[in-house]
């Protein structure tokens, strides 16, 4: 990853609220359903999501400030010239450079002190210093500047878009999610769950590039378009054909919620304009849903339907745009 300040657009000295707003601003641009189809819209979203994940992690940001790691958690070093390995600290300069250090020298003083590591009692660190692994400690590595069973370089993480039913967010309860290593996992959904929310899944992300743990799954909710309802923050809307005669004579009509069919008392003579709003039967119970009642005639028409609506027009007319 590149420097995840630079990727947000934010200074080094930018405090934890300014990280935020500007994320919020990027990740609101970048998402995915902004940019159904654009494949860079997509990598860049999931580049500001991993910058931000890593400056949020106030351990992470500190080493990566103090140039201990790299944007990836990897340990950082530079050849021999920005790390000695005989002493597990940052070097004074570069391979052959002021300091007069010579890698061949390091490599024979390696192998050299590693068999002599072998044949110790102490099992003293080659390098200089103690608790070696014959003495009970954890081996040191000079390529990683860390122990044996110490921290490694975690894995990275990756970024998934979950289409969530209306339904399945309603109820609550868990998911299936298709991870791009193929692998399928269950989710399980914050009750009420919200539009690009994220919900992390821990070690299911890349594999560690050396023996660390792996990264994790961040796993963008979004809700699926629905073939009945549409959504209105917690409210839904939902378009209900009644006949003609239910509407002159009123009646009991069915209409479908989230939590099943309820039945609606139809007034003679609705006002078909205005939505009738049932209480209650929106998302999380916290919304409503509102009802749009739409006449639909007989198909193909009806003779004494048309008889009856001319002797209308004739004898008993009726402004409806006034």
């Amino acid at each position: 990853m590149r420097d995840p300040y630079s990727v947000l657009g934010v200074q080094k000295s930018a405090g934890e609220k300014d990280i935020k707003t500007a994320y919020r601003k990027l990740a609101k641009t970048l998402h995915p359903d902004q940019n159904p189809n654009d494949k860079s819209s997509h990598e860049k979203f999931a580049e500001v999501t991993a910058a931000y994940d890593f400056l949020s992690d106030k351990t992470k940001r500190a080493q990566y400030d103090r140039g201990e790691i790299d944007a990836d958690g990897n340990p950082k070093f530079a050849g021999f010239g920005g790390f000695d390995p005989r002493t597990g600290r940052p070097g004074a300069g570069g391979a052959g450079g002021a300091s007069g250090f010579n890698p061949e020298d390091i490599l024979k003083e390696f192998m050299n002190g590693f068999g002599g590591a072998r044949r110790s009692s102490a099992g003293a660190n080659p390098f200089g210093g103690s608790g070696g692994a014959g003495a009970g400690g954890a081996s040191w590595d000079p390529f990683t500047g860390a122990t044996s069973g110490g921290a490694s370089a975690k894995g990275e993480d990756v970024v998934v878009n979950l289409a969530v039913t209306l339904e399945d967010a309603h109820k609550g309860g868990s998911v299936p999610v298709t991870l791009p290593s193929g692998k399928t996992v269950s989710v399980k959904l914050p009750h009420p769950v919200e539009e690009g929310q994220q919900i992390r899944l821990r070690g299911q992300g890349r594999p560690s590039p050396l023996t660390g743990q792996p990264g994790d799954a961040l796993v963008t909710i979004k809700f699926a378009k629905h073939k009945q309802f549409r959504r209105d923050g917690n409210d839904l809307r939902v378009d209900v054909p009644i006949t003609l005669y239910e509407a002159v004579l009123g009646s009991k009509v069915r209409v479908p919620t989230l939590d099943g069919a309820v039945e609606l008392n139809l007034p003679p003579g609705p006002d078909t304009s205005k939505a009738m709003r049932l209480k209650g039967k929106g998302l999380f119970g916290k919304g409503d849903l509102y009802v749009n009642l739409r006449v639909v005639l007989p198909k193909g028409g009806d003779p004494d339907l048309e008889s009856l609506m001319r002797f209308w027009r004739d004898q008993k007319p009726y402004n409806v745009r006034d």
